[in-house]
């Protein structure tokens, strides 16, 4: 849940970005610091341990050392953009790919990979295509993947399922059939922790992707308003209006939080029959009901939609987070070398053993040793097959579109936005 809850505070801020960034004109204010070695800076929790290790084991090779820089969650996008266009910034640093780093690039801070790919095709070749693609920015690759993918899948209790009658559902008239079933059962269909908007949002990222396929979110993510008014547009909010409609989330999901575990466990405790939320679920079913992530816990793929224009195989969530170079800094062949250890065996087992999962080709071979093998190998699989993955979009989107777009996903769901308004706000948001 940590680096989900990351991406939460990060797309929440409103932050004075266009003021921050003016002041280094072209990027000429831009640099690293003078202390003749590279500070790699990173987002402060849990996976510093594997960061550390890796910092570690670069420095009892290199001459020019690195050092591990980190910032608490919630100052972490605050003060990036304070820094970055300043003496102190750092060589690297940690982001989520898409819209978090656009600005940056606009801006002339940020080194373009291909030199670094020339040399080393591995930095390139040794990533699944469907992750990497999230950092590239105007056709230009700007991040390495450093930690771990996070596609979002539709959870279960199996023991609910099988009360009710139903089975992991794989096409959406098979939802909407479950749906009847468990709220005949007397259970509600599907946990969703509205209040926090950013799951509502879930929703909208996979059924847009099945009706319409990648494209229309690709035009409208590029300024082409008029895809959201587009026949397929109306049709994924008809099919999610359909869904809510049907009492699929019960009446109170907007008061009801993932963020305090308030939605894990209406389907941990029975009261729920799915929840659809980001693979971190797992490990937080472990945390809080052990038991249940045990025995009673399924996962699946989100269900195909008939004569829908999205491959069955495409995905939706966190592709990965990642490393990006700043164009100013002073060593850039030691940097190099240091982005070659994401790639590493040691970074991929490191990795597994807290429960991330790496997007490496060479994954497969360190699967069996993950926290949790069988659960690895299907997100893995289901990654690698993918023909598209699509960043979520508060992700995809600048950071300052995210807060309208969190409110006209909740407000279409809770009946305060009709099909025209939810157009409206979405054409509304800014795509720069």
């Amino acid at each position: 849940m940590r680096t989900r809850m990351s991406r939460v505070v990060a797309s929440g801020a409103t932050l004075a970005l266009a003021a921050t960034l003016a002041a280094c004109g072209n990027g000429s204010g831009g640099g690293s610091s003078n202390d003749g070695k590279i500070h790699v800076l990173v987002y402060g929790d849990s996976g510093n341990k594997v960061e550390k290790q890796i910092v570690d084991t670069f420095n009892k090779t290199s001459k020019v050392k690195a050092v591990l820089d980190t910032i608490p969650g919630a100052d972490y996008q605050q003060k990036l953009q304070t820094i970055i266009s300043t003496p102190q910034a750092p060589d690297i640093f940690f982001h989520w790919g898409g819209g978090s780093i656009k600005p940056f690039v606009k801006a002339g801070l940020l080194m373009p990979l291909d030199d670094f790919i020339k040399k080393d095709p591995n930095l390139d070749d040794k990533f699944l295509p469907t992750v990497y693609n999230s950092s590239v920015v105007d056709g230009k690759p700007y991040g390495v993947p450093m930690r771990g993918t996070q596609p979002v899948l539709l959870f279960s209790n199996k023991n609910v399922l099988a009360k009710a009658g139903v089975k992991q559902p794989q096409t959406w008239d098979e939802l909407l059939d479950a749906v009847r079933k468990l709220k005949s059962s007397g259970v509600t269909p599907i946990a969703l922790g509205g209040g926090d908007q950013w799951p509502t949002l879930m929703w909208f990222e996979y059924v847009y992707d099945r009706v319409a396929g990648p494209g229309l979110f690709q035009k409208a993510l590029g300024g082409d308003k008029d895809a959201w008014a587009s026949a397929d547009s109306k049709k994924a909010l008809g099919m999610l209006k359909e869904l809510v409609d049907a009492g699929a989330f019960g009446k109170n999901y907007d008061s009801v939080k993932y963020t305090n575990g308030s939605s894990p466990a209406l389907v941990a405790q029975g009261k729920a029959g799915f929840e659809l939320m980001g693979s971190w679920y797992y490990s937080q079913q472990q945390t809080d009901a052990k038991d249940f992530a045990a025995k009673g816990l399924g996962y699946g793929p989100f269900p195909t939609i008939p004569a829908g224009k999205g491959d069955p195989s495409d995905v939706v969530g966190n592709t990965n987070n990642f490393y990006s170079v700043l164009k100013k800094t002073k060593h850039p062949e030691a940097v190099a070398e240091f982005l070659k250890l994401m790639y590493s065996d040691e970074f991929v087992k490191a990795q597994l053993a807290i429960g991330n999962l790496p997007t490496t080709t060479t994954t497969p071979r360190f699967l069996d040793k993950s926290a949790s093998p069988e659960y690895s190998r299907f997100q893995y699989d289901l990654v690698a097959k993918a023909k598209t993955f699509q960043l979520s979009w508060d992700q995809a989107y600048p950071q300052t579109a995210s807060t309208s777009m969190h409110q006209a996903v909740q407000q279409f769901f809770n009946g305060q936005l009709d099909e025209d308004g939810f157009i409206k706000a979405m054409q509304a948001l800014p795509t720069e």
